[in-house]
């Protein structure tokens, strides 16, 4: 009689599997996505800033010796940092007084800062043109001091101060999500101990906020690198920034390659930004915060 052959049993996943694969399956058309509109063309601009016009790291080279690619990189980098610091200055105040109004004024404050997402960029760009054209209000406000032949439009100037409009409310946001988490009684704590207001703020307070600080920074000064249209419209030929160079040298020169040194340059750039910004408010920066003002006054 031959010996029964019992069949092998089924492998099965278990629950914990069947939810991973079934994330991949949810994660797939994003992924493809993410691939075909993002990934695909950042490789090809990445291959064309080193084999156009001619294989080799000439247009990269070219990026730190010509003097007009110089002066571009050099602008940009100034104004987005001009445009940072001046929105954490503005900002700071502007959040940390959110957390200290009632609701109903902080609702008020909240949407004052969520307008402009609802108005168009182009729209207040031109409004910002309106405002600081020769005769306009802003030279008249400096007429009354004395200073009315000072020209705004046109210049570097006209382009920080409409980007740190344009961008504050990228600031504000960020601060104020760090700074509506932190307990209130530190810095009553802080004052308990002998300690002035101010005191307890700079040492308490400030520390504790600066994940916030470090996430509204790199985020204006990341969306301060790529801005084309304030500068196209408010600036001029001679202040340009880098968003119209590569605009002009991929559009109008076809210099696809040298457009993409610089292109790839930035988001070198970016990367590194948003590495150092992570290393501040990333998960457990305010904790991290928290403990070194422990830790310093336990020394």
């Amino acid at each position: 009689m031959a010996a029964d052959t019992a069949a092998p049993p089924k492998r099965t996943l278990s629950p914990t599997g069947r939810r991973r694969v079934g994330g991949l399956l949810l994660l797939l058309p994003a992924l493809v996505a993410l691939t075909l509109f993002f990934v695909l063309p950042l490789l090809s601009i990445v291959v064309d800033s080193v084999t156009d016009p001619e294989p080799g790291l000439g247009n990269y080279a070219s990026l730190f010796t010509d003097g007009y690619t110089l002066r571009v990189l050099g602008r940009t980098l100034l104004v987005a940092l001009v445009v940072t610091v001046a929105g954490v200055l503005l900002a700071y105040p502007y959040a940390y007084m959110m957390t200290l109004a009632g609701p109903s004024v902080r609702a008020v404050m909240v949407t004052v800062v969520l307008v402009p997402f609802w108005t168009s960029m182009l729209a207040r760009n031109f409004a910002w043109m309106v405002l600081m054209q020769d005769g306009g209000v802003v030279q008249g406000v400096f007429g009354l001091v004395g200073l009315g032949d000072i020209t705004l439009l046109g210049t570097t100037t006209a382009v920080t101060i409409s980007m740190t409009q344009v961008l504050l409310p990228f600031m504000v946001l960020p601060m104020f999500s760090v700074m509506q988490q932190i307990d209130r009684r530190l810095t009553l704590a802080g004052q308990s101990l002998g300690a002035s207001r101010f005191s307890a703020f700079r040492k308490v307070y400030f520390p504790l906020s600066l994940p916030g600080v470090a996430a509204g920074a790199s985020l204006v000064f990341v969306l301060a690198l790529g801005f084309y249209v304030t500068p196209a419209l408010l600036g001029s030929p001679q202040s340009s920034m880098i968003a119209q160079v590569i605009s002009v040298r991929t559009r109008d020169l076809l210099d696809f390659g040298g457009g993409g040194a610089m292109g790839v340059f930035m988001l070198v750039v970016t990367l590194a930004v948003l590495a150092a910004s992570r290393r501040l408010s990333g998960p457990g920066g305010a904790a991290g915060a928290a403990h070194a003002i422990v830790g310093g006054n336990e020394r």
